[in-house]
Order: structure tokens, then C-alpha cells, then sequence
């Protein structure tokens, strides 16, 4: 076996230090790839899981991370199709490339949510305007029946009256709620309003001594009267029905005011019982009360949006509310 030269040698060392080389940046091309693909799979908005044909995971994101439990229920299959998870609903998609089979998860729980939301607004919106007729007729029918009836069976007609007044309140709600709330805007003073509250609350049936507070300041609003009447409306029949669930004979209902350069904003506390479960308070057709409709808090919270402002429950011993009206 001859030898080699020394230039051969050195041709030699030079190539093996060029395929070390082209080795380095291929390894180090394949390393920045897969970082990319796995920066790419993360940014993805929802769960992604790449599996090997043995059902071991290949690749995964953090959100898969989140759902490993999921995986465990989901197949491949040509077709997309849904599935409830921990009181959640996922579409889940497949693919196969090869020998692997990439799943994703997307959360439709929220687009799930709102589209329940529709078909139930416009079901009660249907239901309402085939109520609203004959609660018309029978409003009509109980006032005039009053001015008749002898004085013993007046109370029975004033029962009679409260409960159509509290299905009107709920046909109006129902039906704002289905056609959105949009404010039609004028100046009125805070005494004119709470006339108008007053009005909506006085067939309101209740049992106890309710001491009703309201500002004493008569300040100016630039706002939708009608629209106020019902938010404010809403909070006062919310607090007595807490009051009439209270251990207690009697109650007490107190707005106070405050404000600043840009906004008017009110304070709503009650003596009543404490809210149960507030993480479905403001959640259409969903009522911490056994008499509610769930869309009273909804709507008050859109009405004060729709002034530039919002409604919150307040954290603290109290069970107070703040609502904000944009000036």
C-alpha cells in the first residue's frame, strides 16, 4: 500500500474539514428550523399535538401541554367534528403527513356561547311579542275592573295589577335586549329621574320595611331618561328581592353620588343577602335569583356602556355596586 504525499494529506485534512464544516451548518440550519417550527406551533392560537404512529407525542405547544388529558379522547378523522371538555367545547381537527398525525384543539366555548345567546334572544324575543297582546288586554281589563269591584277584592286586583306589571318589565327587557340598547341622548335633572324610578318600582310586590335612600343633590344629566329609569329600576328591585330573602323584617336600599371631571357615578348598596355565585352576574338569561330572568344586570351594564360607562360589584364587606355615566 503506497503512502501519502504530504500535499495529498493536506487535500485530505482540507476536505475533511470542509464536510466538518458543511456538517456544523447543516446541524445548525436543522437546529434553527426545528426551533422555528416549534415557535411557529406555539404562536398558534390553539392546542396542536403531533403524534408518531405509536401514539407518542412528537411535538406539542403549551396549550396542548394545558389539554394532555384531552388528547386522550380525541381521533383522527377526515372530518372536523366537536367535543365538550371540562365544561368546554373544542373543534378538533386531523391530518396525517407520512407517519405522523398532526390534532388541534380550538376553544369554540365563547362562539358557542354567543350563538346559544342569539337563538335564545330571538326565542324570547318571538315569545315576547306574542305576549305582549294579551298582558295589554288584561292591564286594561284589571283597571277597569278596579273601579267596579266593591272594596273588599280591591287587593286582589292590585295583586292582579303587579304581576302584569312585572311580565311588562320583563316583555321591555327582553325585547331591548334582542334589538341591542342604543341611548337617545337629552338634559334632565336627577329629581325628574327618580320620579320616574319611583313610578317603576311602586307596583313592585314586597313584604318588609324597605327605607328607601336616594341623593339629595339635584344635579343634570345629559342621558337617555328611559333608559336610566330601567338600570336604576333594575338595582332597586334586585336589592328588594335580596331584602325579602334576608332574615331580617325590614331593610334598607341606598344610592349615593359622586363625581369627577368625566363622570357621574353611583353607589347602589342593600341590607339583603349576599350574592351567591358573581361570576355568572353578568351573564344573559343566567339569575343568581330564584325570580329573575338573568338579563336585568345584562342590560344595565349595556345601558351604562351605552353613556360611556360601565357597571361593577364592587370587592368588600358591603354588597355594593358602582355604575359610571360618562358626563
Amino acid at each position: 500500500m503506497s503512502s501519502l504525499t504530504h500535499e495529498e494529506l493536506n487535500l485530505l485534512i482540507e476536505q475533511t474539514y470542509k464536510v466538518e464544516k458543511e456538517f456544523n451548518e447543516l446541524k445548525s440550519s436543522y437546529a434553527h428550523l426545528q426551533d422555528t417550527v416549534e415557535k411557529v406551533v406555539e404562536f398558534l392560537p390553539n392546542a396542536v399535538w403531533i403524534v408518531n404512529s405509536d401514539d407518542t407525542v412528537f411535538l406539542q405547544n403549551s396549550k396542548a401541554r394545558e389539554l394532555w388529558e384531552l388528547l386522550k379522547l380525541l381521533e383522527f378523522r377526515s372530518d372536523n367534528y366537536e367535543i365538550k371538555f371540562n365544561t368546554n367545547s373544542y373543534l378538533i381537527r386531523s391530518s396525517s403527513y407520512k407517519d405522523k398525525i398532526m390534532l388541534s384543539a380550538t376553544d369554540i366555548t365563547e362562539q358557542k356561547r354567543k350563538e346559544n345567546l342569539a337563538t335564545m334572544g330571538q326565542m324570547a324575543a318571538h315569545l315576547s311579542h306574542e305576549i305582549r297582546n294579551p298582558i295589554g288586554s288584561i292591564a286594561l281589563l284589571s283597571s277597569t275592573l278596579k273601579k267596579r269591584v266593591i272594596p273588599e277584592n280591591i287587593p286582589i286586583v292590585d295583586e292582579i295589577q303587579k304581576s302584569v306589571c312585572r311580565i311588562e318589565r320583563i316583555i321591555k327587557a327582553t325585547l331591548m335586549f334582542s334589538k341591542g340598547v342604543e341611548a337617545n341622548k337629552k338634559k334632565f335633572t336627577w329629581n325628574e329621574l327618580r320620579e320616574s324610578i319611583d313610578m317603576s318600582v311602586e307596583y313592585y310586590a314586597y313584604s318588609k320595611d324597605i327605607e328607601f335612600i336616594y341623593p339629595s343633590k339635584n344635579f343634570t344629566l345629559n342621558a337617555d331618561k328611559d333608559l336610566l329609569d330601567m338600570l336604576f329600576s333594575n338595582f332597586i328591585v334586585n336589592a328588594i328581592d335580596a331584602i325579602e330573602l334576608d332574615e331580617s323584617d325590614e331593610g334598607t336600599i341606598e344610592i349615593t353620588y359622586d363625581e369627577n371631571k368625566k363622570y357621574h357615578i353611583f353607589y347602589v348598596y342593600d341590607t339583603g343577602v349576599d350574592i351567591e355565585d358573581k361570576k355568572d352576574l353578568f351573564e344573559a338569561f343566567k339569575s343568581t335569583k330564584v325570580k329573575g330572568n338573568g338579563l336585568g344586570l345584562v342590560l344595565s351594564r349595556q345601558i351604562a356602556e351605552a353613556h360611556g360607562g360601565d357597571v361593577r360589584l364592587l370587592d368588600g364587606d358591603k354588597k355594593c355596586f358602582e355604575i359610571k355615566l360618562s358626563k
